[in-house]
């Protein structure tokens, strides 16, 4: 039933006047027109102010609905669906502190331009600044760090039924669209409700939307053509210098086919840092890190220009080799992503249309295979020499992260760590095909992996494991807690989603290990953090499926499909795993001297 509203209805008590149940009415235009925008997944943190949108979601029916405890964990499940997806999650808690909670991910989805929608529930203006309880200033709570801020203030019925619903939807509308860009990222919409907040039986403002189903306002994300002219340029740079480099980092948003015609058409290597989906093809150089620390390899084999795409690879090592060559930065949002500040020039262009462009210029005229050929060489030989060494039976990080990288399933996911995995993964992980790497690397911040993992792991479609250190899987063991799903979805028994975690338990923080700290007689107590918490008995409180396991056994335990989340410890001696990778690098020398 549509009742319309005549203008000039009271605002303050719409709902009582007009004898519309206003709260519940503008929820449920809400959610329809965010699942009219293809929004398909929601995480919930249960609370009493935010009880119409909740209601509202599950009501629905037709989204995947998270129930998470911990409001930080509910902020990057939420993230982890959008990593995964492209799409954002609706993220709705209630007021006060809880929305605090949810900074951390936000933070996470600005630096990394996912897309998420933030919905934190309030109180109506007559009770802020009143001592109301759970009440705080919400009003642009997350700065600088959302793409669109917007407090439509509580609920009402303002002209008529059909002004009411434009205005409703086009909110819902614009939210989804400033949330996926560009540049894609967090949208905050702080939502008022006065009491009662449960439906009151009341006739519902229940207008449409557009016909047949779609969203209110179609927005389409602009694609960064290349211009002519930077495309011509830059092809006479490329073939100007035949002894450059590829590099891409996390972000790149190219495709393997498009990086690795490229590299051939201009005789170049890729160095590819796995978080960029490019460590693939022929000319990918997976060994760059022990390569660039053989200081004659380094110095014989500096790039006259360097083409990146995306951020900087992870490396230390291979950023300062590389540090003072001529660069071409592109990224479709001419985002500053150059914090060593060698960049020579940013391009604004679609990386896919840029690369492509440029190797079709390049044409019969390609770069000398020789440079590039040197590289793959010196990779083949690094690999064997790499491989050899993590061979041996000693258990360390560089060797888990290379076997579960190689043991996932083609259409896999692997979410990897911030702090020492994802380090490990760089240096050790084998070229191949067939898998995502993902990472909170916006901000690089060990808080929510868990919670990311899940999200990820709800929202794609093949298997998903995560690898992480000890200390971070403390840190967030709140993502566990099974607060059920409601709604579509592929999850357990339980209500989580499959997910494997691989937990490297070095008894610390191992990345310190490899830090100037490292030489402090503060070290152990400060940095190490040691701790000798029982990481099995931990998950097995949560309900999950965790056992210890040998670094060896690795491989066919995660050939194997789990039909629950479980969490796989594998023990590290910490001061061995550092002598090892040492050998490594000693070995990767000998092999290319």
């Amino acid at each position: 039933m549509v009742r319309r509203v005549p203008s000039g209805t009271s605002c303050r008590h719409c709902a009582a006047v007009s004898g519309v149940d206003v709260t519940t009415s503008f929820a449920r235009t809400l959610v329809d027109e965010w699942v009219r925008n293809g929004i398909t997944a929601a995480v919930v943190s249960p609370g009493s102010r935010n009880t119409p949108l909740t209601l509202a979601l599950v009501r629905d029916g037709r989204m995947r609905v998270d129930v998470v405890l911990d409001e930080r964990s509910a902020g990057f499940r939420g993230l982890g669906i959008g990593l995964a997806s492209g799409r954002p999650a609706i993220v709705c808690c209630t007021s006060g502190t809880a929305a605090v909670n949810l900074h951390p991910a936000v933070v996470e989805a600005h630096h990394a331009r996912v897309p998420l929608l933030v919905c934190t529930a309030d109180r109506p203006a007559e009770l802020r600044d009143w001592g109301a309880g759970q009440t705080i200033d919400q009003a642009h709570l997350f700065g600088g760090a959302v793409r669109w801020f917007h407090d439509p203030g509580a609920p009402e019925v303002a002209g008529t039924a059909s002004e009411t619903n434009g205005r409703w939807r086009a909110l819902a509308a614009r939210a989804v669209a400033e949330a996926q860009g560009p540049p894609a990222g967090p949208v905050h919409l702080n939502l008022p409700f006065r009491e009662p907040l449960v439906p009151t039986g009341s006739p519902l403002l229940d207008a449409p939307g557009r016909a047949p189903g779609g969203p209110w306002i179609r927005s389409t994300a602009p694609r960064v053509d290349p211009d002519p002219s930077e495309v011509d340029r830059l092809t006479t740079l490329v073939r100007d210098e035949p002894n450059g480099a590829l590099v891409a980092g996390w972000g790149a948003g190219v495709s393997a086919s498009v990086a690795q015609a490229f590299a051939r058409a201009a005789g170049w290597p890729v160095i590819a840092d796995p978080l960029s989906q490019l460590r693939t093809g022929s000319h990918a150089i997976s060994t760059y890190e022990g390569l660039l620390r053989v200081e004659s390899f380094a110095g014989a084999h500096r790039p006259e220009l360097v083409v990146r795409i995306g951020a900087p690879v992870t490396s230390k090592i291979a950023n300062a080799a590389f540090d003072g060559v001529p660069t071409v930065l592109v990224d479709p949002d001419a985002a500053w992503l150059d914090p060593q500040h060698t960049a020579s020039e940013r391009v604004r262009a679609d990386g896919n249309a840029l690369l492509a462009a440029v190797t079709a210029g390049l044409g019969a005229t390609r770069g000398s295979a020789a440079w590039a050929d040197e590289w793959i060489d010196a990779e083949q030989r690094a690999r064997r020499a790499l491989d050899t060494v993590l061979d041996e039976s000693v258990a360390c990080e560089g060797r888990i992260a290379r076997d579960v990288s190689a043991s996932i399933s083609d259409g896999g996911a692997l979410v990897v760590a911030s702090s020492l995995p994802v380090r490990a993964l760089e240096w050790s992980m084998a070229p191949r095909a067939g898998v995502s790497v993902l990472a909170n690397r916006g901000a690089n911040g060990i808080d929510g992996f868990v919670s990311t993992a899940l999200g990820i792991a709800g929202a794609h479609d093949g298997p998903v494991v995560a690898l992480c250190g000890d200390l971070c899987f403390l840190h967030d063991t709140n993502g566990l807690l099974d607060g059920g799903v409601l709604g579509g979805g592929r999850h357990d028994g339980s209500g989580r989603v499959p997910a494997t975690f691989v937990v490297v338990d070095n008894s610390g923080g191992g990345i310190f290990a490899y830090l100037p700290q490292h030489d402090l007689a503060e070290f152990e107590p400060l940095f190490a953090t040691p701790q000798s918490v029982d990481l099995v008995a931990v998950a097995r409180a949560h309900g999950v499926r965790a056992e210890r396991v040998d670094c060896a056994a690795l491989g066919g335990l995660l050939r194997e499909e789990p039909d629950a989340t479980r969490v796989l410890v594998v023990p590290v001696d910490r001061v061995t795993a550092q002598r090892q990778h040492a050998r490594a690098w000693e070995a990767v020398a000998t092999a290319v001297a």
